[in-house]
């Protein structure tokens, strides 16, 4: 359309432009990466803080 290439065509031929990927190196989806991060920070606070309220309790 106004003498420009599909959108498939172009974002094909940047992909084909980038770098190898290294193996190891690469997460597949750049804000997947942080809500996993983030999940499994969230989680290991929450026991530390759990585990710190129960000890806190002490229910001896």
């Amino acid at each position: 359309m106004f003498g420009r290439k599909p959108l498939e065509e172009r974002l094909a031929e940047r992909r084909a432009q980038l770098p190898p990927l290294r193996e190891g190196r690469h997460f597949e989806h750049g804000p997947a990466k942080f809500v996993f991060i983030f999940l499994i920070v969230f989680v290991v606070l929450g026991h530390f803080v759990g585990l710190a309220v129960l000890m806190a309790l002490d229910l001896h």
